[in-house]
């Protein structure tokens, strides 16, 4: 095999998307959210618990949508609401254990027990070089360009947006 980086990148990209065929995670249409949802969960696992209004204002949606959204997630099981310690008078949304272990699972791109079964039938080197070849693969990425860090969610405003169309003034300016 060649060391040229440029033939070993094509070589690289030609195998990938049989390698991501091959082992992608193939889950039941069932078990799917809609990207509404998994963006409330994926919030809710950076922010920890928060109220329903906190949420809208976190993702810039009207209360009616978030209210539905998390009703619909606690039917599933994904959250749970809970008395604020703090103000009794308040209700919090937190994830599940069952979320938690959705999430995680839901990260996974590649299919672990797909992967297992092909790398079962490797040599033992060879799964330490595949292993020590997709390390190297990231952490020269990772030389090559500074990686800013990624917020994990917006402040929430201190004021409320001004209407998208804002009202038409008379010709007489009044």
């Amino acid at each position: 095999m060649t060391e040229d980086p440029q033939d070993v990148a094509e070589s690289f990209a030609r195998s990938f998307p049989a390698v991501y065929l091959r082992f992608h995670r193939r889950d039941e249409k069932s078990s799917q959210l809609p990207t509404a949802s998994r963006a409330v969960l994926q919030h809710l696992a950076l922010s920890g618990p928060v109220t329903v209004g906190e949420l809208c204002d976190h993702l810039d949606r009207a209360q009616s949508v978030v209210s539905d959204i998390v009703a619909h997630l606690e039917l599933k099981g994904l959250v749970e609401r809970q008395d604020d310690p703090n103000d009794r008078r308040r209700r919090m949304v937190w994830l599940s254990p069952f979320a938690r272990n959705f999430l995680e699972r839901d990260q996974e791109i590649l299919s672990v027990d797909l992967l297992r079964s092909a790398i079962e039938m490797m040599a033992p080197a060879d799964r330490a070089a595949l292993v020590q070849g997709m390390q190297a693969l990231l952490a020269a990425d990772d030389a090559v360009r500074a990686r800013p860090a990624l917020p994990t969610h917006r402040k929430p405003p201190s004021h409320r947006k001004p209407p998208i169309h804002p009202k038409p003034t008379r010709k007489d300016g009044k």
